[in-house]
């Protein structure tokens, strides 16, 4: 009869051994990550400049209902919205020259990965 020694590390190799089950990202997870940050900076800063011309929120939202992630990555995916709003909250409060400079470089930069994520994954 195995001994209580042997019953422990058996214990111990089967709990090592085992690994919980992780979802695999898809290839286009850290630039949805990224084109959702640009998203939520842009929805901070371009009621701060401008009328309100698009709805970056629901932008993301549908971004992500499309996307139809599991609740690991959606909450990354807001995650990344968040951040991105939060980081331009922390530096501008109202619209001056760099606050435009910078929703140029955004619009062009969900632009840029837009279309890189369309031309490598769309079906």
């Amino acid at each position: 009869m195995p001994s209580k020694k042997t019953f422990f590390v058996i214990f111990v190799m089967a709990g090592l051994l085992w690994q919980p089950a992780y979802a695999v990202d898809p290839p286009y997870q850290g630039q949805m990550q990224q084109l959702l940050g640009v998203v939520g900076s842009l929805y901070f800063l371009q009621p701060l400049c401008e009328d309100q011309k698009n709805d970056w929120r629901q932008h993301a939202a549908e971004l992500i209902a499309f996307d139809d992630p599991d609740d690991d990555r959606r909450q990354r995916l807001n995650g990344a919205f968040n951040q991105g709003y939060q980081a331009y909250a922390r530096l501008y409060q109202n619209c001056s020259p760099s606050a435009r400079q910078a929703i140029t470089r955004l619009l062009i930069k969900a632009d840029q990965l837009t279309r890189d994520i369309h031309s490598r994954y769309a079906e």
